[in-house]
Formats: C-alpha cells, sequence, structure tokens
C-alpha cells in the first residue's frame, strides 16, 4: 500500500482546513430534543444518522451513504416492544436469523454467521473462539438503537466484516436524563426487567443499565417435554467527560451472564430419533462475557482535525454441562487499540474528508477440555492494519474510498479495498453503487479442533476472500412522506472453509474449498407516513447464495417482513402489528450412521406480532404484546422447535 502518498495528502488536508468547518457543538447539543438527539465525541446525531459507515465516527445522513444500510431507530425498537435484538433484525433486508437454545446466529447476504461483524458501543464483542458472537445474548436496554450495514466492511474493520456489520448502541445518559424502569411477565413464567439511569450535559454524561431475563421457556425437541429455561443478566454502563475544552475522555463496559438449558442429538445409531434433537436432562450452558473501552479524543484547528486513541478488551468464558458434571468449555479473548486521525476540508456544498486508522489486535484461546482429550494450552494471534479513507460530501455526488492492509503473524498479508458513489438524479432520485472486497481469517476452532476424535481442527487453513458489488436506487415520494429503495448485489467467495469427513475415519476436520461460491441477490425496503398516526415499513429480500454450486444451508431464498404502527396524536396510545415470513430453506441433519450430514428442506413459516401500549399518567404506561399469535410450529434449524405462541404484559416509568 502506498502509505506515503495517503499521508501526503492527509497533510494537505490538514493545512486546507478552515475554522469556518466548525460547528457550535454546544449550542447544538442544548437545542436539541432530549429524545432525539445524542453525541459521540464532539458531534452531533439525530434520527437518520448513520456512524458506523466510517472509522472517523463522524455522524453522516443515511440518505448520503454510497453502500446499502439501515438503522432501527429508537422508536421502531420501542414500538415493536423487541426483547432480544435479533428479533428486529429479522426486519432488516438482507439479514437471516437461526436460532437454538445456547445460539442465536445471523448471515447478512448469505454470508456465515461468523463474517459478520458486532460492535457493542464500540466493542467487538465476537468470542475468538468461533469468531463470531451470539447474537442472542444482546438483551435489548431501554432507549437503544442498531445500525446494519451490509456488504464488505473490511476495508474499514479488517477480517471480521467481510459480510458487513451489526452495530448496537444504548443510550447515552443525557437522553435519559433521570430513571427509567420496566418490568413484565408473560407465559413459561417469564419476567423481563430493565432499569435505568442517566445524566449528562455537554461537559460529562454518565449512562447505567442494567436488564434481567428469566424464562422456563419450552421444549425444543419434536414430541419434547423438557422446558428449557433461561436466565440472562447484562449490566452496562458508559460515558464521557471533557478535561479541557478539546479533549474528551470516554468509557465503556458492559457484562453478561447466561445461564441456560439445551437439549443433545440423540447419537444412539439403532435408535429411531437417532440424529434428532431429544430431551437430554441436566444439559446445560453457562456463558459470562466483560467488555470494556476506553477513550480519548482531541480535536484541533477548530474541530477541522480530529485525533482519537481507544482500547478495549473481550473476555468470554463458555462452559457446557452434563449429567456427570462440565463436558466442555472455552476461554477467549481480544485486546485491541486504535488511532484514528480525521480531517474535512472545503466549503458550502463541497467537503471534503481524509482518514487515516492504525489498529492492533491480540486475540488468545484455550480450550477449557474437562476430559483431557484436546491440547488445552493458549493459542494467540497478533494482527495490524493499516487504514486510509477519503470521502467526498457534494450536493448532488458523494464518494469514499478506503483501502486497509493487514499484516498478520500467521497468514500472509492482504490489502483490502471498498470503493463507492452515489448521484441525486433529481430532489427525490438516488443511484449508488459500490465495489469492495472482504477476508475472514479461519477461527481457533477451525486451526486447532475441539475434542479430539469428533473434530479436528486445520492448521493449514487460508482466510477466506470476497469480492462483491451492489447497485441501488433510492426513491421517495409525497414530500418525503414515504420511500422505496432497491438494491442488487453480487458477490464471489474464495476459499470457503466447510466441514469435511475424510475416509477412513470420517471424522469431521475443515477444509477449503478449491471452487467459488456465489452470493448475489435483490433487497427492497419500504417506509411510508399513512396519516391519521398510521406509519407503515416493509423489506423484501431474494437470496441466491450456493456453495461449490449447492444451495447454502440456513439462507431461505425469500425472507420478507412488514409492520404497522398507529400512534395516538397526542402519544397517549400506540399499537403495531408485525408480519415476517421466512420461505423454506436447506439445512443439514446428521441421521445417517456415517455421521455424514444429509441435506432437510425446512418449511417456510410465517410470525405475526402485536404490541400495544396506553399511557396512565405522565411518564407511567402500560404495555402488553401477543407473539407468533397464529401459534405456528416452526423450525429455523433442523430438529430444534421453535417457540409457539407467548403473551407478555408490563408496566414502563420514567422519573
Amino acid at each position: 500500500m502506498n502509505t506515503k502518498y495517503l499521508c501526503g495528502a492527509a497533510v494537505a488536508a490538514l493545512c486546507l482546513a478552515t475554522p469556518a468547518l466548525a460547528q457550535d457543538v454546544r449550542a447544538d447539543y442544548d437545542e436539541a430534543e432530549d429524545d432525539r438527539s445524542i453525541t459521540l465525541q464532539t458531534n452531533i446525531r439525530i434520527e437518520g444518522i448513520l456512524v458506523s459507515a466510517n472509522r472517523d465516527d463522524s455522524p453522516g445522513y443515511i440518505e448520503d451513504y454510497t453502500g446499502s444500510a439501515t438503522i432501527i431507530e429508537r422508536e421502531d425498537i420501542a414500538n415493536r416492544q423487541t426483547r432480544d435484538i435479533a428479533d428486529v433484525l429479522r426486519d432488516v433486508p438482507g439479514v437471516a436469523v437461526s436460532s437454538v437454545a445456547g445460539q442465536t446466529q445471523i448471515r447478512l447476504r448469505g454470508s456465515e454467521a461468523n463474517h459478520v461483524l458486532v460492535l457493542v458501543d464500540g466493542i467487538e464483542v465476537s468470542d475468538p473462539f468461533a469468531g463470531e458472537f451470539d447474537i442472542g445474548t444482546l438483551q435489548t436496554e431501554i432507549g437503544s438503537k442498531v445500525e446494519v450495514l451490509r456488504g464488505p466492511q473490511s476495508a474499514l474493520y479488517g477480517a471480521d466484516a467481510i459480510g458487513g456489520i451489526v452495530a448496537y448502541e444504548s443510550a447515552r445518559g443525557a437522553q435519559v436524563n433521570g430513571f427509567g424502569v420496566r418490568i413484565e411477565a408473560g407465559t413459561n413464567n417469564t419476567i423481563n426487567g430493565s432499569a435505568q439511569f442517566g445524566i449528562g450535559n455537554y461537559d460529562a454524561d454518565l449512562a447505567i443499565n442494567a436488564t434481567v431475563v428469566s424464562t422456563d421457556g419450552e421444549p425444543n425437541a419434536r414430541g419434547g417435554t423438557r422446558n428449557l429455561g433461561r436466565d440472562s443478566y447484562t449490566v452496562s454502563g458508559k460515558g464521557s467527560v471533557r478535561l479541557a475544552g478539546a479533549l474528551e475522555a470516554r468509557v465503556a463496559a458492559r457484562f453478561i451472564r447466561t445461564d441456560g438449558d439445551f437439549n443433545n442429538s440423540d447419537f444412539d445409531t439403532t435408535s429411531p430419533t437417532f440424529g434428532l434433537i431429544i430431551d437430554t436432562p441436566e444439559t446445560r450452558f453457562e456463558n459470562e462475557a466483560i467488555y470494556a473501552l476506553a477513550g480519548l479524543n482531541l480535536t484541533t484547528f477548530d474541530e477541522a482535525w480530529t485525533h482519537d486513541i481507544s482500547a478495549q478488551l473481550a473476555d468470554i468464558n463458555r462452559d457446557t454441562f452434563g449429567a456427570f458434571g462440565r463436558s466442555g468449555g472455552s476461554e477467549g479473548d481480544r485486546l485491541k487499540a486504535s488511532y484514528v486521525s480525521a480531517a474535512q476540508f472545503g466549503a458550502g456544498n463541497q467537503n471534503h474528508f481524509i482518514t487515516l486508522a492504525t489498529d492492533w489486535e491480540r486475540e488468545q484461546f484455550r480450550n477449557n477440555d474437562p476430559f483431557g482429550t484436546a491440547f488445552a494450552g493458549r493459542r494467540e494471534i497478533e494482527n495490524v492494519g493499516l487504514v486510509g479513507e477519503y470521502r467526498f460530501a457534494g450536493r448532488d455526488v458523494d464518494f469514499s474510498a478506503a483501502v486497509r492492509h493487514d499484516i498478520n503473524d500467521r497468514f500472509a498479508d492482504e490489502t483490502t479495498f471498498r470503493i463507492g458513489a452515489g448521484y441525486n438524479i433529481t430532489d427525490t432520485t438516488r443511484v449508488r453503487t459500490s465495489a469492495g472486497s472482504g477476508i475472514k481469517n479461519p477461527g481457533f476452532f477451525e486451526l486447532f479442533g475441539f475434542f479430539d476424535g469428533q473434530f479436528i481442527g486445520n492448521e493449514d487453513l487460508q482466510p477466506e476472500k470476497s469480492t462483491g458489488w451492489e447497485v441501488g436506487i433510492d426513491q421517495s415520494f409525497a414530500d418525503g412522506k414515504a420511500s422505496v429503495s432497491l438494491t442488487y448485489f453480487d458477490s464471489t467467495l474464495e476459499n470457503e472453509i466447510f466441514t469435511t469427513f475424510p475416509a477412513p475415519t470420517f471424522i469431521a476436520t475443515p477444509a477449503n474449498r478449491q471452487t467459488d461460491s456465489i452470493r448475489r441477490g435483490v433487497e427492497v425496503s419500504a417506509r411510508a407516513e399513512l396519516g391519521n398516526g398510521f406509519s407503515f415499513d416493509a423489506a423484501y429480500s431474494y437470496l441466491d447464495a450456493k456453495e461449490d454450486g449447492i444451495e447454502e444451508v440456513r439462507r431461505p431464498d425469500h425472507i420478507a417482513s412488514a409492520s404497522l404502527n398507529w400512534t395516538a396524536p397526542d402519544d397517549g396510545a400506540s399499537a403495531t402489528l408485525v408480519i415476517r415470513h421466512n420461505a423454506e430453506t436447506e439445512d443439514l441433519a446428521f441421521t445417517d450412521p456415517s455421521f455424514i450430514p444429509v441435506r432437510e428442506t425446512l418449511e417456510d413459516f410465517t410470525l405475526v406480532n402485536f404490541s400495544g401500549e396506553v399511557r396512565l399518567t405522565e411518564g407511567v404506561s402500560l404495555f402488553g404484546r401477543v407473539e407468533n399469535l397464529l401459534d405456528q410450529t416452526y423450525e429455523q434449524v433442523f430438529s430444534f422447535v421453535s417457540p409457539g405462541r407467548t403473551a407478555t404484559v408490563g408496566i414502563r416509568a420514567k422519573f
């Protein structure tokens, strides 16, 4: 990579920076409405603002982004009474969700689950063991929002973002401005409670959250009777303080503990239920994770040049238990340090942004095997990433380009890129296109295995590589009260890692495909303000994902969702109807005595949810919801039966 040219461009940008570009941040902060604004470092953010799309964390309007992005606003999450973030992701084009007890996976545009980078308050939260995050452990906090970027983002964020990014953000203290509490109870002896405290202004900000979920659950085996319970606890906090006029410090921390039951497959080859999930008493899991981030942000040249340095950690422990005690476990941790220098210059409707960044990351893993059947020493991998990014924002034209060079102590150095452009044909019609590449390094599990004799690692695995492009059009109607977006995407994955069962032992082991895998499809989203308090959202995805010419599993060809919301003129009551449909999809089943998987087709399903809320007094509301209203029986993963109809009522208050 021609780093010297990037550095030279940055220096030129700094020399051209002018005080006229600076914002009066304090004035903007004081004038913003508490329920619509939130600050990050020294920048103001409001609804429709996208932050994760660039490395300098500066806000930009989603309408100006050159790729495909969706923002699930705080109001949307509140109206749908979302408690698990995975549920609301089902309403995002290009996202497929599959959930079983102890593991919920998300796939973007046909990617694998470990191809999606998940950020929580800016912290990478994936488990180094498998390279992915169990998004089922992310419980919704009061006032949270989500950003989803689809398509390769490795040029900005490195190896874990080959398929895209999901960025979750909790509310800041200034947005909460007091105490908030929510408590609810429902079927299956489910209790869900969340409490929040926040306070803040331009100079200091603090938010603290606590969330508890407890449920007896339901059976998840075909014909099973064992309820799978779960208890989940989350404590989080974040804050910032202005140490001087141009220097701000920030911190964020999160603790998540989840205890739950799960069932195993029937391994008796003589049994009629061989290979199916069956009731397995006393099997359970315990997952515990600690995440933390600390950073400093300095603005210079009247806020035209910013410097940001941060450090973050993730420490994840997972254990499983059976009738005779602990049966398995893993320990994974990540340390990461980043420095970002960003400059902006220009005037009027033509502004330029140049960002240089560097990341250092070390991931460690230890197989905490209680039986001594696998190597239990600690493994580690270090990586250094160098990033250069340029963006141009004009009245009708937007352009962005980014390049990243990764230096890895185990794999060959790699360079990834992303380039995009958008053009406003008219005031209501915009076309956009982008192209990029991505990379995903093998996980520790794939490299070194887990249990000898059951899954053997392959230390010769090579990173997976992807290149792709997309083109889209965004059209608004009725003075911006309605909009439709249409996107076509096409990508090719090389070196896809798959599981093979070589003779004569037929023991599972990973390998790289020698053929390319393709992912192409169409995404459609629509939104409209219908009048009289009604609003409508819809999303549809068509996906053609094939691995070595065979349809990928757990990726439905068709996914659709629609949401109709009504809010009273005085905000004294609201109601929301959500319909979600998944077409039939392929999955793998281990129902052959050789343990070589066979393909099974999972039936399509449609879920209907209804929720409503009424204000009792100022600051106090009563709410309720019914999920899977039609009580449909369905499977997201072969032989794992998903929950039936559930009902919940609760109360929330703000002081």
